[in-house]
């Protein structure tokens, strides 16, 4: 008995010896983009603060982050989780383009959402230059909040609400198909 249980102690240590010498769970990796980035498939993309980054037919299974002063032009990308820009000089989800979560340009300057499908919300928020949503599919919302540039909000099927305050000039543009509502700025369009 005493034999076995010794085969067993051993077994044991043997067993959490090999669990330390193995590598811990693989995270998500993150790819630096500056330049361009073809059809190939990568976990997460950062565009660093100052950066220029084209994204043409790639996959990404997480997110896409612009940082400061950083451009993205994205073209027939598909990107499970969400598009975000902060303080970003410009963001571009272009034609055939679908993001599982959502695109979020705050406090930057120019941005647009063009014959894309967003399943989440397109949000403009704080932006000094020229915004547009045109042509799009979006599963949540489109909230335009506190621009200064102008915005062209255009033919898009809604399936939340249309929802846009304080911007200045006010958003332009016409036939949206919205489930919910149309909402201060926006109720016309």
């Amino acid at each position: 008995m005493i034999k076995k249980l010794t085969s067993i102690a051993g077994l044991l240590c043997i067993l959490a010896a090999s669990a330390l010498a193995l590598p811990a769970g693989a995270a998500a990796e993150e790819r630096t983009c500056r330049g361009k980035i073809g059809p190939r498939t990568v976990d997460n993309v950062r565009v660093p603060s100052g950066a220029r980054c084209v994204l043409r037919g790639t996959d990404v299974k997480g997110t896409v982050k612009v940082e400061r002063n950083a451009i993205l032009r994205a073209r027939g990308v598909r990107v499970i989780g969400n598009v975000q820009g902060e303080n970003a000089r410009r963001v571009a989800v272009l034609r055939r383009s679908r993001v599982g979560g959502s695109v979020q340009v705050k406090q930057g300057r120019a941005a647009a959402v063009r014959r894309s499908r967003v399943n989440g919300d397109i949000q403009y928020e704080e932006n000094r230059g020229r915004l547009a949503a045109v042509r799009n599919r979006v599963g949540g919302n489109i909230q335009v909040f506190q621009n200064t540039g102008g915005v062209r909000i255009r033919g898009n099927r809604v399936v939340g609400n249309l929802q846009c305050k304080e911007n200045r000039p006010r958003p332009v543009g016409g036939r949206n198909r919205v489930q919910g509502s149309k909402e201060d700025q926006c109720a016309r369009l």
